[in-house]
């Protein structure tokens, strides 16, 4: 393993290296740092975090990004990080009149440096061009001490390589360093150059300076008098994210359910929050604006419980989900928050739904009619099953519910005689989107074991000159169950743009330009048959 021989007092000089070089006119204030134990402290500083993300529910997996930080594959890991976050730190400086320097060592490491700001709190708006302090220079020094940038900085200065040779020996080396490229060393020695491998101790000189150990953000302000002054820094960070989970608990007759969400935050930004006013923003944010008119509105949700869950607001075209509570945000964790209380007896309702035609069907497009009566003649006999309910304030809901991922459960009351209490069994999970309220939400759970499907063409006629293609479908239906089954079979009229039914077994309903539903019910133990005759011209 490399180490380095050098001192302690060195490397802490080395963080105010990039002052020594100002005037006796200038004064220096290091950024003090938050202890939760200290009551002063945290009356002088307050940390907001607001966190955005693009986590597709789907594909994101917190513990691939645990796993590239811990192992330190990829120094860039923390940018791929689908999110990013907007922190806000206000704090207490002491400054001179006049010109001072002002460093803050303890923020993200990943900044975006163009994001960053500071502001004046002390004095009202009005005043803020004749009495507030000024920003004569801003920078984000991030050049941090690491084995390999100081083996580059001393290039053409003069080391020493303890090498282990074996049996108790160290063979000691000294000379000119020439070069420091992927584990090997070239040395400049009174006996020639040499190439060793960076394994042993290596011994260096003096700390040089323009590196730091941690990242600085570091300014130059003008105040013009003497004395304490409250600012507010804010700057964006990656690295950082959130996501919404679900649990719906069905009950035994399937007719309602209970619905509880959690936020899971993950923080791999470099710095924790502690205390912090924590928010979160659910919709499609462009990046690329630099400016967002985001005008409130007071329209709250329905939830509200002061000692855990967010209290939720429309915020522009978005929607901001506040924890009314302080909460600390440990740096390389996932934590988990409760996103609202769990909603009670939520009315839901069980479809099931048979999508005959094959699923590389379903989505067909043609630039004209299709004549080839073969085309989406194979059928799928799986009938999906949906959980779906209202997201409305009489159906125990009505807050807008983020993107995210929802697991389905059901209480197995059982039938052993040495099980005392049920056991509540895992059936199926699915994503949603942002879900605003007053919508349906339709959940996935899996396909049916009992209910099943078939379709198939029973008649087809096509007359190229006439412009008419005629089609008869049927579809089967079977239930293996004891208990009758409501089922919507879902078509998709694919062959042109211009069609009718002009038969049918059940009334359909039509849902767009080219898909149809009929509501049946199977009876128990039994079948079920729709058919329909559809008319394509052109």
């Amino acid at each position: 393993m490399l180490r380095h021989a050098v001192a302690l007092t060195a490397l802490a000089a080395v963080v105010g290296c990039s002052q020594t070089t100002q005037t006796s006119s200038v004064s220096t204030v290091e950024g003090k740092a938050m202890s939760t134990s200290s009551r002063e402290t945290l009356q002088e500083r307050s940390v907001g975090l607001t966190i955005y993300s693009s986590a597709d529910p789907a594909g994101f997996d917190p513990q691939r990004y645990i796993a590239e930080n811990q192992q330190g594959y990829n120094p860039h890991f923390a940018w791929q990080v689908p999110g990013y976050g907007v922190v806000r730190d206000t704090r207490r400086l002491d400054l001179k009149a006049g010109r001072n320097i002002v460093s803050f060592t303890d923020v993200a490491q990943f900044i975006d440096p163009t994001t960053v700001s500071l502001v004046d709190l002390s004095v009202p708006a009005p005043s803020q061009e004749s009495a507030g302090v000024k920003v004569l220079e801003q920078k984000f020094a991030f050049d941090l001490v690491s084995p390999e940038k100081l083996l580059e900085s001393y290039v053409d200065q003069t080391i020493t390589l303890n090498v282990n040779q074996g049996d108790g020996r160290v063979e000691k080396i000294t000379g000119k360093l020439l070069s420091s490229n992927q584990g090997r060393i070239v040395l400049q020695t009174a006996n020639g150059v040499r190439i060793l491998s960076n394994t042993g101790d290596i011994q260096l000189g003096e700390l040089p300076g323009g590196l730091i150990t941690k990242p600085t953000l570091q300014w130059e302000l003008n105040a013009p008098v003497e004395g304490p002054r409250m600012v507010r820094t804010a700057y964006q960070t990656g690295g950082i994210t959130w996501r919404a989970d679900y649990n719906l608990v069905i009950s035994e007759d399937e007719s309602s359910a209970n619905l509880g969400a959690w936020v899971t935050v993950m923080n791999l930004s470099g710095m924790s929050y502690p205390n912090a006013e924590l928010k979160l923003i659910a919709g499609d944010v462009n990046r690329a604006q630099t400016q967002h008119d985001m005008r409130e509105k007071n329209t709250y949700g329905a939830f509200r419980d002061g000692s855990s869950a967010f209290e939720e607001k429309a915020f522009f075209e978005y929607h901001m989900y506040t924890l009314p509570r302080k909460v600390t945000i440990d740096q390389n964790t996932t934590q988990q928050l409760v996103l609202f209380p769990t909603a009670h007896d939520v009315k839901v309702q069980k479809v099931l739904v048979y999508y005959g035609l094959p699923a590389d069907a379903r989505y067909w497009v043609f630039p004209e009619p299709v004549d080839d009566r073969n085309l989406g003649s194979q059928a799928n006999t799986k009938l999906d099953v949906y959980i779906q309910f209202e997201n409305k304030v009489d159906n125990k809901l009505g807050i807008p519910l983020p993107s995210g991922k929802i697991r389905a459960f059901k209480m197995d009351g059982g039938s052993n005689p040495l099980a005392h209490t049920g056991s509540l069994e895992f059936i199926g999970e699915d994503l949603i989107d942002h879900t605003p309220k007053n919508q349906q939400v339709m959940v996935k759970l899996g396909q049916s074991f009992d209910v099943t499907g078939n379709r198939v063409q029973t008649d087809y006629t096509s007359d190229i000159k006439a412009r008419v293609i005629t089609e008869t479908i049927r579809i089967t239906l079977k239930n293996a169950k004891d208990t009758p089954q409501n089922v919507t079979v879902r078509e998709t009229l694919y062959r042109w743009t211009n069609w009718k039914i002009t038969e049918q077994s059940d009334a359909h309903e039509k849902i767009d330009s080219r898909t149809i539903h009929f509501n049946v019910t199977v009876p128990p133990e039994g079948e079920k048959t729709v058919t329909y005759t559809v008319q394509y011209t052109w």
